[in-house]
């Protein structure tokens, strides 16, 4: 439910237990999914098949979106031609092979094989997307379309500075992550007239679902992110707690910078509540959508506890939560998604120790 280009488990799932029912396009996406997202290769499959292809496809054009971001061998100039040119391709203005045959050229080998190999198969994966339905297409063409101007917006703004502040970093979050939320949120109504029934409150709930999850991978990748040259942290937070981000450096952890780090944790921690009451609108019958999104709830609940015990973390790698860690979330959800208070319970337990919205101290 969100850009989850860096929140990788350490799972590798099988292709061709990922394209058990599917056709020959669903059984494509579930390859190329395994190899760009082994989180989502992992949580999709819990879907019922009526959304299981569909919200493939939605993760793989925001995948594409996402590779022409991260490319560094790209200008600015370009990313923004590329991503103008991806939309006309989703919105069926322009061939998907003109994209992928021009774009692919240029992708440097700082960008996996297997965003290579998505980028070339860009023509398959448009042709599953013609094959969805009206308010399917709709809704996959609007998130392409934030997403894309999200990129174009933060790419020539961003920098080791940081964000300006909180606000930024929320419109930052709704561009990458709160859009995906409101899409699944769409993509959920069209298949059941049942979720359709509280659609209204999903949507007031689906952006800081997302906004949760991306602000945890945010926080888990300050420092690879750095050593790109990009920087999400806001300035705000961090100038409160007396913390200037220009003095961020690995290896030279600061009180104040923890500090700021807490508040963060903190904020990330509500939304997540949030993404807890979104799950819960779901019918209990629905067990495999609830799951899919508990698992991703869990895994961030998780990656927010190992950051605050390590604060003074300098690699992503040091707070990535394990394949135990990953496989007590999987059980622990599917013996709990159908009973409420117990998800509440489990969520509340999970989280103990997080600091709560608006906590200064460590």
């Amino acid at each position: 439910m969100y850009n989850p280009q860096h929140n990788e488990v350490g799972n590798t799932v099988s292709a061709e237990i990922l394209g058990i029912g599917l056709d020959s396009g669903g059984k494509l996406q579930a390859h190329l999914l395994n190899g760009v997202s082994r989180t989502f290769a992992l949580t999709i499959p819990e879907l019922p098949l009526e959304l299981h292809k569909v919200v493939s496809n939605n993760y793989l054009l925001c995948r594409i979106v996402d590779t022409i971001e991260d490319e560094p061998a790209l200008t600015w100039a370009q990313k923004r031609y590329f991503c103008d040119l991806f939309l006309n391709v989703v919105s069926g203005k322009a061939k998907a092979s003109k994209f992928s045959e021009e774009l692919s050229p240029l992708l440097s080998t700082s960008t996996i094989p297997a965003e290579h190999e998505l980028i070339q198969c860009t023509p398959e994966v448009i042709q599953v997307t013609a094959g969805f339905n009206p308010q399917q297409r709709g809704a996959l063409e609007h998130c392409v379309k934030v997403m894309a101007q999200g990129m174009v917006e933060f790419q020539n703004h961003h920098g080791n500075c940081g964000l300006t502040g909180l606000a930024q970093l929320d419109r930052y979050c709704y561009h990458v992550a709160g859009i995906v939320g409101e899409t699944l949120t769409k993509l959920f109504c069209d298949y059941s007239t049942k979720i359709a029934a509280h659609e209204k409150h999903m949507m007031d709930l689906a952006v800081s679902f997302g906004q949760g999850l991306q602000m945890t991978n945010i926080l888990k990748d300050i420092w690879d992110d750095r050593s790109r040259g990009a920087c999400w942290l806001p300035r705000d937070i961090f100038k409160e707690s007396g913390f200037d981000l220009d003095d961020l450096l690995p290896g030279q952890y600061q009180k104040s910078f923890g500090q700021g780090l807490m508040r963060l944790i903190g904020i990330a921690k509500e939304h997540l509540s949030n993404a807890v009451e979104y799950t819960l609108l779901i019918p209990k019958y629905e067990a495999g959508i609830r799951n899919f999104c508990l698992w991703a709830i869990g895994m961030a609940v998780l990656t927010l506890r190992k950051i605050r015990r390590h604060l003074d973390f300098t690699s992503g790698n040091e707070v990535k939560i394990t394949r135990r860690s990953v496989k007590a979330t999987v059980i622990t959800s599917r013996l709990t998604a159908t009973h409420d208070l117990l998800v509440r319970s489990v969520f509340g337990i999970s989280s103990l120790g997080l600091p709560t919205a608006g906590t200064h101290h460590q």
